[in-house]
């Protein structure tokens, strides 16, 4: 039976929550009373840590009642009946809340937990330009004149240069800055993710007006993405006085780039957005970046510790998808194709321009990568103004090709207007069979191999003959796996679909059909995007079909794709991508298969690497890339033991 973590700590990560609780002007009780309801509520969903919005306690609307004594009693009581709720319900609260210290009054965001007020943050920034008025009332964070101030008979930790550590968890570093602060040249966070903050907080009260939204979800999408980090935020709530400006409760949860969560605007009742929030894939992130590693903070920061409680790792808050290389969404999937289409016909066409060549040669099967390859051509001769016919398609029919594959590979070849080959291999490879005393009946990997070489010599020595290039057409997966005959299909002079994973590989060839190309070509092209993966090296079968399916024996490509993009994009260990993978595929895959398939990925990535170590050019198109010369740096004899053990473990 296969073993998974049983808390979200085991796996790196934090499940937040942020809260536009509903509140009334003023209403100290009314307002911590809906705060306490909102901590319950998301301690029930396993939540360790809830932001609310700035000056949520009192409401953020008071204007002159900010100088009322009585309010900031009530401010003051309520911050410690909230902290005692921090205790009962095992959850750490931020909430905004007016605090005032030597002499002056301060626009705070209060950090409560175990019990206890832990630590208090002033603003920095406060705007007093067209609707806003907070220097009327408030002090900037740099006006404070003491380190502490007092709550409740407690010496507190006060100051902008404050950062919250969770205990036992030491990457888990909240920095919190308060609404203006992210939206000034330099918000504080910057030095917070520079001194180690992975998860930054931002209680706010921002007006809704015409673009806001937008403005604002790409704000937090771009902070949490130039930190590094998660980036919580919490907007008040329409509760507040619309005298003349009306709050929407706009509440967002992003990670690194990402939006995570978000709520509904415009809900007077409370509204609550959970995720879970990855601390793990942010440290890696930054242990890669040089950028952020040679980056330095002015000052220095207080580390302040504080209890964070535990989550059950279950079902998880936050999207996984199954298909990380494949947008979900249509429109989006249709332009990141585009996209990568772009980038291949460009780079192929530098590579012609450069070497002068008017020629190349091009060995097509009818299936999924040669025929990408092949469009990528067509393009970049369209673009460089060549004739397409000094495309020369190479087709070799051998033991395993079907009558499907090779049709549609000598059609593609007419309708696009290239010159097309066929040229058979079985009297070449039967004579080296003889040559090397292998029995043809015994289809082992010589027996495969034989093949591939054979046509890789064809096509090599052809482009000799017409003074061109060979284009490659592996693709990334197969790259990754190994999945290639060693100075067979995995050589070339330039190989446009090594950036390519083949969960994607099909949708490029759809979109051009739909794209690019029209009539019978668009026809074929959707015909080879249905075909089966195969090498087709084995005979076919008794009806004349693909007898040799590669995911049959390797293990389906969607799931390796998957893995290759959480071990080399994200540097998840094994126990991780297997939790992560039971989750994106939890209605396809028994957790049992997905392990066993996991084994295979990681014995053949570790053992192949010396494939990957002598690969021809090819473009980068997204963030995941093998080349030796490019992302990935990795010795050929590195052993698997260490996360093969792990997945044993299990």
């Amino acid at each position: 039976m296969t073993v998974l973590p049983k808390n979200l700590s085991d796996l790196g990560m934090v499940r937040v929550a942020v809260a536009s609780p509903e509140v009334r002007v003023a209403d100290v009780a009314f307002n911590a009373e809906r705060i306490a309801r909102a901590m319950a509520e998301v301690a029930g969903q396993g939540c360790t840590l809830l932001l609310c919005p700035e000056l949520c306690v009192t409401g953020y609307t008071c204007g002159d009642l900010f100088y009322q004594a009585r309010l900031l009693e009530g401010a003051r009581d309520a911050l410690l009946q909230l902290a005692a709720e921090s205790a009962r319900l095992g959850i750490a609260l931020v909430a905004g809340t007016p605090l005032a210290q030597g002499g002056r009054l301060f626009n705070c965001a209060a950090f409560l937990a175990g019990g206890r007020i832990v630590g208090v943050v002033p603003k920095t920034f406060l705007p007093n330009t067209g609707e806003f008025y907070e220097e009327r009332w408030f002090s900037s964070e740099r006006d404070r004149t003491a380190d502490v101030l007092e709550i409740g008979g407690e010496e507190v930790p006060f100051g902008a240069d404050l950062l919250f550590r969770a205990a036992g968890r030491p990457s888990c570093i909240v920095g919190i800055e308060i609404c203006e602060d992210a939206w000034s040249v330099s918000p504080p966070s910057g030095a917070m993710a520079m001194r180690g903050a992975t998860l930054l907080l931002n209680p706010s009260a921002s007006p809704e007006i015409l673009g806001k939204e937008a403005y604002r979800r790409s704000l937090v999408q771009a902070q949490s993405g130039r930190c590094l980090a998660a980036y919580a935020y919490a907007s008040a709530g329409p509760g507040e006085s619309s005298t003349d400006l009306v709050y929407s409760g706009h509440s967002l949860i992003g990670e690194n780039g990402f939006v995570l969560a978000e709520t509904e605007r415009f809900r007077f009742e409370t509204e609550i957005a959970v995720a879970d929030v990855d601390i793990e894939r942010l440290v890696n992130e930054r242990l890669k970046n040089n950028t952020f590693a040679a980056s330095r903070a002015p000052g220095v920061c207080r580390i302040v510790d504080f209890p964070l409680g535990e989550t059950a790792a279950g079902k998880l808050l936050r999207p996984v998808p199954a298909a990380p290389f494949v947008p979900v969404l249509c429109e989006e999937r249709a332009c990141r194709c585009g996209e990568i289409f772009a980038i291949q016909t460009a780079g192929l066409a530098k590579r012609l321009k450069h070497t002068g060549s008017e020629r190349v040669v091009i060995g097509i099967s009818g299936g999924l990568d040669s025929t990408l390859a092949l469009l990528v051509t067509v393009k970049a001769f369209d673009r460089l103004g060549l004739d397409r016919k000094g495309i020369v398609a190479v087709t070799m029919p051998g033991f395993g090709t079907t009558t499907r594959t090779r049709g549609n590979a000598e059609k593609l070849a007419e309708l696009l207007g290239v010159t097309l080959k066929i040229i058979s291999i079985d009297a070449a490879v039967r004579g080296h069979f003889a040559d090397i005393g292998h029995d043809e009946a015994v289809h082992d990997i010589t027996y495969e191999n034989s093949q591939a070489r054979e046509r890789t010599q064809i096509l090599m020595d052809l482009a000799n003959r017409l003074s061109g290039l060979v284009i490659g057409t592996g693709d990334l997966s197969e790259l990754a796996l190994g999945w290639c005959t060693y100075n067979g299909d995995h050589m070339s002079m330039y190989a446009v679909n090594a950036g390519v994973p083949k969960t994607l590989v099909r949708y490029l060839v759809d979109w051009c059909a739909d794209a690019e190309f029209s009539g019978e070509a668009r026809a074929v092209l959707h015909d080879v995007g249905a075909t089966p993966v195969s090498p087709e090296l084995l005979p076919p079968d008794e009806n004349g079909e693909i007898g040799q399916v590669t995911e049959d024996h390797i293990g389906p490509y969607m799931l390796h794709d998957f893995f290759l993009f959480q071990v080399v994009r994200l540097q998840f260990s094994p126990k991780k991508v297997l939790y992560l993978a039971c989750q994106a595929f939890d209605d396809q895959f028994p957790a049992e298969e997905i392990l066993r398939w996991l084994k295979t990925f990681y014995r053949r990535f570790f053992s192949q690497q010396f494939k990957r170590s002598c690969l021809p050019d090819g473009p980068k198109v997204g963030s995941v890339v093998l080349s030796p010369r490019g992302d990935w740096r990795m010795p050929s004899d590195a052993c698997a033991e260490l996360w093969l053990r792990e997945l044993e473990e299990l």
